[in-house]
């Protein structure tokens, strides 16, 4: 015979506290006191009824915060520490894409509601998954804070019909322009710039906050520290002390003719930065893509092109970063997966996922079974 779940108490009652769905004032969770005069199973069946009504929302909290106002103040709470990237886009997504529901009540939310802020961004397939993205999150914050009932998210969330997105490829520089930066016309500052993100790999932030003290030279090599990166709060500038991930702290080795250049243009340097305004202050989003609207335009002349007909086109500095992985990767096993992604500022399983066709561009399974496996 199965043992009974609850036993009686002193009354000769069967007893148990389960969690509502509430808190009390101090936060901790209140329990409801259930109990049967009849047996164990009648227990049972009461503890799964109020776990089923708490699933569903029949015990949450009472609010009249609209969504938006909920969606404004979990953005303020749990990405502020994000990247400012990043915040902009949640901003983005929570006032242009799900302000429609500045007059529905958080717990009113309900699946078409989510699914119409996908069908008004259908054309924008990267944006759906954005709005997936907030929109959930946001859903998972209001179970936490008991406004919505876990059950009722899963109805919220669910069969959300996404269009479907195909990424962009990455590529990496034409041959074309690689040949027209050795013969472009650049200022030292430009081919400062160029050289460091061709030959390192360096994302644009990162490159943008290099001071002199980040050059090292040990045996005669030289190497570059990341440990920090520019920032843009809308054109103004900012230095942040640390990479854009834990990953991203690391040292670069530089090649020797870049290093050549770049001990000649830093010794020519009147302040600590490598980039700067003319005034010496931190390069702004707009002297930035000034910069690099100058650095393309030359580069294009000097691959044979012209302002009506170019040459080279949708030349972005991140391009660089991609070239600079993709000729690592075509040189393993003599440089490993680890040790680029450790040069990359990066994961393994981002070079992996970015990466991995090139790997199997380069495997010849054919001869390696016939080199090994012959009898």
């Amino acid at each position: 015979m199965a043992k009974a779940k609850y036993i009686k108490n002193s009354r000769g009652e069967y007893e148990t506290k389960i969690w509502d769905g509430t808190y009390n004032a101090d936060g901790s969770k209140h329990r409801k006191r259930l109990v049967s005069k009849k047996s164990s199973a009648d227990l049972e069946r009461q503890v799964n009824q109020l776990k089923s009504e708490v699933e569903n929302g029949q015990y949450v909290q009472s609010t009249d915060i609209t969504f938006l106002e909920y969606a404004r103040s979990w953005l303020l709470t749990k990405k502020a520490a994000r990247e400012m990237n990043t915040r902009k886009m949640y901003e983005n997504i929570i006032e242009t894409h799900l302000s429609f529901l500045e007059d529905v009540r958080l717990c009113d939310i309900r699946n078409s509601h989510f699914q119409l802020a996908i069908n008004n961004a259908l054309d924008k397939p990267r944006t759906c998954e954005q709005i997936e993205v907030t929109f959930k999150q946001i859903m998972k914050m209001a179970v936490a804070d008991n406004y919505i009932g876990i059950g009722m998210y899963d109805k919220i969330c669910a069969d959300i019909n996404l269009p479907k997105h195909i990424k962009k490829e990455k590529r990496p520089l034409t041959f074309e322009e690689k040949e027209a930066i050795s013969k472009a016309d650049f200022t030292n500052r430009e081919k400062a710039f160029i050289y460091i993100i061709y030959s390192c790999g360096l994302r644009r932030g990162e490159a943008l906050a290099l001071s002199k003290f980040d050059f090292k030279s040990e045996g005669g090599k030289y190497s570059v520290s990341i440990t920090k990166t520019l920032i843009f709060p809308k054109n103004t500038s900012e230095i942040k002390q640390m990479p854009k991930s834990d990953h991203g702290f690391r040292s670069v080795p530089i090649p020797d003719t870049t290093a050549a250049f770049l001990k000649e243009y830093i010794s020519t340097l009147p302040g600590t930065y490598l980039f700067t305004c003319r005034d010496g202050s931190n390069m702004t989003h707009s002297a930035y893509v000034k910069m690099w609207a100058s650095i393309v335009k030359k580069i294009n002349y000097a691959a044979g092109g012209t302002d009506t007909f170019p040459v080279v086109s949708g030349l972005t500095a991140h391009i660089f970063r991609h070239n600079y992985c993709t000729n690592l990767c075509y040189q393993v096993p003599a440089i490993s997966i680890k040790k680029i992604a450790q040069l990359m500022g990066d994961t393994e399983k981002m070079v992996l996922d970015v990466y991995n066709h090139i790997m199997e561009e380069k495997e010849d399974a054919a001869a390696v079974v016939n080199d090994v496996l012959a009898i």
